[in-house]
């Protein structure tokens, strides 16, 4: 196990109280993600009491968990650790109500024998928050705690609004955590470290020498069971909002004046204040063929499963400067690109057919999977006579520095913030509600739907939305596997 830096943790014992705690986001991440941080050390002292609408008992919740861990928990699960987790488990049913929980997490705090702080994680419905919010206030369980929201963060601005100002009669601002899995990513936070510890690249990181940027999120996978949720939300709604504007915040911020949650809270929000209205005719909207089809999905549905669209943000820095978004379900590949696209040299002194500007511009490409890499693309000589050019790489991945086993996942890393206090990889209620006003064109008068067919890259006007340039996925040419191999 590595050693643990000072300061990674929170300094107090922490009691979780889990809403939704035989959900799939609990099983899948939530409670493997708490095992390994218990079994790690990166918490003092943890107690887990869970809570949902099944009517089990503390040994059940422990069984939950137990297969939770065996199906999603990719490192060894040792006897001893687990006897350890399971111990420090209980369960109240939501039919018990306030009384319950109190005298559950009251026992929780007992039993830690020390001070400690409260974390309500709501991994729920958005319409079964509000409700576990105030069964915490019932429960006189507001003090001393912190709560773990879980996306959407409402459908538009009166919904956001509305959801923010309830928040706030039981929660002080600095006590919600409005959680994005994107920012917990390890890659996400490399772009801070790339733009702001090195000099190389902050000088040209805006207008005068980047052309436009595109960030790129297709997913292979359809719906499973989400059809329902999924129907009510769409893409935009799903993805953009929640997911993509916030990388575009990180990739298009200004510095921060410290390395502190407040200041990049703040330079997020600027980029957000000054990011136009998302105009519809930006915008393409697609449903892949077989959707309508789907349980729980309106037969004349025009909800989105894909959305393709062009953004900017009106300030010094960016002017000019076209954003490209696109994400969907059932496309050609699994990807999570932010790639930079240069502008290519005023002149050209090389030959006709000499191969430069044959494969567009340079790039910077940063893959936000858990094992980050990037690329740097750019024009070289092809050795032999004459002038000819290819496209070349410089390229870095995580699996390089055998540093790979250290890597938080990133439910993980959000969870350690929220105990700790810290807000810089969570969004704010100004910002997302600036968000959905940026949204309201978009949302008041969509453009309608266009049918792609699964395994597609999406609806054939996509092209028209980036044209003249081009997507850049598919990549022109593949990763480099680990192994140093590949194209």
């Amino acid at each position: 196990m590595a050693k643990i830096p000072p300061g990674v943790g929170p300094r107090f014992p922490q009691v979780v109280v889990l809403f939704g705690a035989t959900g799939d986001l609990t099983r899948r991440k939530l409670l493997p993600g708490l095992y390994h941080l218990a079994s790690a050390g990166f918490i003092p002292a943890c107690r887990i009491v869970g809570v949902s609408l099944d009517d089990i008992d503390a040994d059940g919740f422990r069984r939950v968990a137990r297969a939770a861990l065996a199906e999603y928990f990719a490192r060894e699960v040792t006897d001893s650790d687990w006897a350890t987790f399971a111990g420090n488990l209980d369960y109240v049913p939501l039919a018990a109500g306030p009384e319950a929980l109190k005298a559950a997490v009251q026992r929780a705090e007992d039993s830690i024998g020390r001070e400690s702080r409260r974390l309500h994680y709501l991994s729920v419905p958005p319409s079964s928050a509000l409700s576990a919010v105030r069964m915490l206030a019932a429960a006189g369980l507001v003090e001393r705690s912190r709560i773990v929201m879980e996306k959407p963060f409402g459908t538009d601005l009166a919904s956001a609004v509305a959801l923010n100002a309830r928040l706030h009669e039981v929660f002080d601002e600095q006590q919600i955590f409005r959680i994005d899995h994107f920012l917990g990513k390890e890659p996400a936070q490399n772009i801070l470290a790339f733009r702001f510890a090195n000099g190389l690249f902050e000088p040209i990181w805006n207008r005068n020498f980047i052309d436009h940027v595109q960030i790129d999120v297709p997913e292979t996978l359809g719906l499973g069971r989400r059809s329902a949720f999924y129907e009510q939300t769409g893409a935009y709604r799903d993805m953009v909002v929640t997911h993509l504007f916030q990388i575009l915040a990180f990739m298009a911020m200004e510095p921060p004046t410290a390395l502190e949650s407040a200041p990049i809270s703040e330079e997020k929000n600027k980029v957000f204040r000054s990011m136009l209205p998302i105009h519809p005719g930006d915008v393409v909207r697609g449903q892949y063929t077989g959707y309508r089809s789907e349980d729980g999905v309106d037969p004349e549905s025009e909800n989105e499963t894909f959305i393709a669209l062009k953004c900017f943000i009106d300030n010094w820095r960016w002017a000019g400067v076209p954003f490209f978004l696109r994400t969907g379900k059932k496309l050609a590949e699994g990807q999570r690109i932010i790639s930079i696209a240069f502008r290519e040299p005023p002149k050209s002194m090389f030959p006709a057919g000499s191969g430069v500007g044959a494969q567009g511009p340079d790039h910077l490409t940063f893959d936000l999977a858990d094992a980050s890499k990037m690329s740097l693309s750019f024009y070289g000589k092809r050795p032999g006579p004459g002038m000819r050019l290819d496209k070349l790489s410089l390229q870095f991945a995580m699996h390089d520095t055998g540093l790979l086993g250290d890597v938080l996942e990133a439910y993980e890393r959000l969870i350690l913030d929220a105990m700790r206090g810290d807000h810089t990889l969570f969004n704010t209620a100004e910002g997302i509600e600036r968000l959905w006003q940026l949204s309201t064109s978009l949302l008041e008068a969509p453009p309608p739907v266009r049918l792609y067919e699964p395994g597609s890259w999406g609806p054939k006007s996509i092209h028209q939305l980036i044209a003249p340039q081009a997507w850049r996925l598919p990549f022109e040419r593949a990763w480099r596997r680990p192994n140093g191999m590949g194209g």
